[in-house]
């Protein structure tokens, strides 16, 4: 799959690319929807499932997002995006965005429900990512600008299923998230996993 505005995307000229199932490609034309982030190496049943999952909570399609700029990875090359994008081919639209933070997809998607996993979660909520505590409560003030919200996934973490309730979020911010109940979704699988045989 070619990705022609793929340097204009990582240079910031451009703020998404939606490729769809057909492999038409839009820019800054975002699906309407949910959001659902993730890097896709590889795409597999979990990611599929909570999708679902979200869809029948919030009553309102899910449209899946590969961040081609990682907070702690660094930028992919437009090889490997395309790699993974390929995985959605006949199966779900893809918005590619350079938007490594949560704060920053908020201007790309204003009034969108997120959908991410107990670990990305924990992520969203680490002062280290926005030098402090103060900067992180001032991010979350932003996504509430926004009107953005979260829908969390249990996760299998460190030997237990955690859910929201074991988030530590700050006070004032709690009516910004809500559970995927695990009746819903619960699958005990990850991208590293597959890449490792597991």
């Amino acid at each position: 799959m070619d990705i022609p505005r793929f340097a204009d995307l990582l240079a910031g000229r451009i703020g998404t690319i939606t490729i769809d199932p057909d492999g038409a490609q839009q820019i800054d034309a975002p699906p309407t929807g949910a959001i659902l982030s993730g890097s896709f190496n590889p795409l597999h049943a979990g990611h599929l499932g909570m999708a679902t999952a979200a869809a029948t909570l919030g009553g309102v399609p899910v449209a899946f997002e590969l961040t081609v700029r990682n907070v702690d990875k660094g930028a992919l090359a437009a090889a490997d995006a395309a790699r993974r994008a390929a995985q959605f081919a006949g199966l779900a639209p893809l918005v590619l965005s350079a938007a490594s933070l949560f704060v920053q997809k908020a201007s790309l998607y204003p009034s969108r429900v997120f959908v991410i996993g107990y670990d990305t979660a924990v992520r969203l909520l680490d002062p280290r990512y926005y030098g402090g505590e103060p900067d992180l409560r001032a991010a979350l003030d932003q996504l509430r600008a926004a009107n953005c919200r979260f829908l969390v996934a249990g996760r299998l973490a460190h030997g237990r299923f955690q859910t929201l309730a074991d988030l530590r979020i700050p006070v004032g911010y709690a009516d910004m998230a809500e559970s995927i109940p695990e009746q819903m979704f619960r699958a005990d699988i990850s991208s590293t996993q597959l890449r490792c045989g597991h």
